[in-house]
């Protein structure tokens, strides 16, 4: 069975009125060697949908090319992959969504599969995790941030995805009309990842092919600058998303700093009866006091958090899952 009539058919079997609307988002800068392959390429493996090129500013001939492989285009004047998928998700209306990178390099005939699992299983996001055999397509350095990101995910969170950073992914409509985009460039993936982590959404993962990208086409990633990015955008998470570990954290620092600092004049206390370092004692006054506040910080912040986490959650909730009236 082919692309086309195996998605046709999980489509008449799927719990809807009609066949749900499939949208192909694609953000892009600067892909005019690439543009017209990805969206002829998303257009063999799913005929019926909408394919939408959102273009950040290009200085090539991006636009031109996506419209004459038959596109729709419109434009994102904020600089910032974050950008412009806060503009897809608030402008775009579908069921299902279907974002990949506008380069190429993202197996387009893969996304029959996830779109049926994503319905099979009533997910709400699944991701395409890269896999590779030319090394230019995806370099050593990028393998191992990802790895090292995926890492400090899992300890942070509990749980992760084998490829955090992948672009290529299906989200249900209730996922992307519940999620609140605040990332303005590439770490946005990892906020995706987070988002869907901490409403405990299901999701799955499919190892897609990645390949690399086409002559002429160049790749926008700093490997330090984006990693340094990303990295900050876990543990900025991690300060709004779990304060009474991260707040916790920090107290009991202050407060180990705090004890180190007044041992040794509680021992010259009792055997001389004497406090003869009162710098030192205030000091370390002053460190109980400010581990106590972070501790308080953290208690506080912890119940601003689990409501705005409800609140995320009811509005997660008033859609229906994917394959279902």
């Amino acid at each position: 069975m082919g692309n086309s009539a195996m998605i046709e058919g999980h489509f008449m079997t799927a719990k809807t009125i009609s066949s749900p609307r499939v949208a192909v988002v694609l953000p892009c800068y600067n892909e005019e060697a690439a543009i017209g392959r990805t969206v002829a390429d998303f257009r063999a493996a799913l005929p019926d949908a909408v394919i939408y090129v959102y273009d950040n500013n290009s200085r090539d001939r991006t636009v031109e090319v996506a419209k004459a492989a038959g596109a729709i285009v419109r434009s994102e004047r904020g600089q910032g992959k974050g950008h412009v998928v806060r503009r897809m998700f608030a402008d775009v209306d579908a069921d299902i969504y279907v974002m990949a990178d506008g380069d190429a390099t993202y197996d387009a005939a893969a996304a029959p599969r996830l779109i049926s699992r994503l319905l099979d299983e009533q997910l709400d996001m699944v991701v395409g995790a890269r896999e590779s055999e030319v090394q230019a397509a995806y370099r050593r350095g990028h393998r191992l941030g990802n790895a090292m990101l995926t890492g400090i995910l899992t300890q942070l969170f509990g749980r992760s995805f084998s490829d955090i950073l992948s672009g290529y992914r299906v989200f249900s409509r209730r996922f992307v009309k519940s999620f609140p985009v605040l990332s303005q460039g590439f770490e946005i993936e990892t906020e995706i990842s987070v988002h869907s982590l901490e409403l405990r959404m299901p999701v799955a993962e499919e190892v897609t092919a990645y390949g690399a990208r086409p002559e002429g086409s160049e790749s926008k990633l700093s490997t330090y600058r984006d990693g340094w990015r990303i990295l900050k955008t876990i543990l900025n998470l991690f300060r709004l998303e779990k304060p009474i570990l991260f707040f916790g954290l920090i107290g009991l620092a202050l407060l180990l700093l705090a004890i180190g600092f007044a041992v040794p004049l509680v021992l010259t206390y009792l055997d001389t009866g004497l406090v003869p370092r009162l710098p030192t004692a205030l000091l370390s006054t002053g460190l109980v006091i400010l581990a106590t506040l972070s501790f308080m910080t953290g208690l506080i912040l912890d119940t601003v958090v689990r409501g705005r986490r409800e609140v995320r959650r009811l509005f997660y909730l008033a859609y229906p899952a994917p394959g279902t009236d």
